[in-house]
């Protein structure tokens, strides 16, 4: 990855915070910050300046930065410190085809069972996006993604939700770098009301093809090949 330099001129939109608070609210104004592409990718996340700004020591600052290592908005560079990540369109579209194939997956097997806990747990992730002013694209993207996790989860396999969590991690970084990816808040609920509406009464077919316009809107066209595309859609029923 190739640096742009430190991080500095948006030191000041962060707001200072006292001892007693953790490093979990660190991390939330942190990943704030970078989902809404005020600290750009390549950056660098000078942990002095920020631990200066908060008026904090800098153990719970490093701690912060370590945790958003680990959700993948951060890379620690050994000798050369920590940096917001940067995904380029290749990136972006293998994003685009692991969430595919795994929300396809997802999808059929609750469109099966039509388990009414899960469809419940969208119904509410659904609600919680809708009442969102739509103000902060940041707040939109985590309600939306909070939606699709959970439409991931109802697959009730932990390590299908691990490798998610990492896609979920990446395309914040992609919707916060892309302008034109950012989308009206009413577009995204009417979406996620048709999906659970094609869970409970539609067809398997109308269901997976509206996940993969769904996808497409949000993350752009950066589809699969052919190839790809048709064995992700091998498992299809008849309509």
């Amino acid at each position: 990855m190739t640096a742009r330099g430190i991080v500095t001129e948006v030191i000041e939109g962060l707001v200072p915070i006292t001892r007693r608070t953790t490093s979990s609210l660190i991390v939330d104004q942190l990943r704030e910050r970078i989902v809404d592409g005020t600290f750009p990718p390549g950056g660098q996340m000078a942990e002095a300046q920020l631990a200066a700004t908060f008026g904090i020591s800098r153990g719970p600052v490093r701690e912060a930065l370590q945790r958003l290592v680990q959700e993948g908005l951060l890379v620690n560079i050994k000798n050369r410190g920590v940096f917001v990540i940067e995904l380029g369109p290749a990136d972006l579209a293998d994003v685009c085809l692991s969430r595919r194939l795994i929300e396809r997956k997802a999808a059929s097997l609750l469109w099966k069972s039509k388990d009414e806990r899960h469809l419940s747990r969208l119904d509410v992730a659904a609600a919680e996006l809708a009442a969102t002013t739509g103000d902060s694209w940041a707040e939109v993207v985590e309600r939306d993604l909070a939606f699709h996790e959970s439409l991931v989860e109802s697959a009730e396999s932990p390590r299908l939700s691990r490798m998610f969590a990492t896609l979920v991690a990446e395309t914040r970084i992609g919707l916060a770098t892309r302008p034109e990816a950012r989308r009206e808040r009413a577009a995204l609920v009417a979406e996620h009301r048709a999906l659970i509406e094609l869970l409970r009464d539609g067809t398997e077919r109308r269901l997976l093809a509206a996940i993969d316009a769904h996808l497409d809107a949000s993350l752009g066209s950066a589809r699969p090949t052919a190839a790809r595309q048709g064995r992700a859609g091998a498992t299809d029923s008849p309509a």
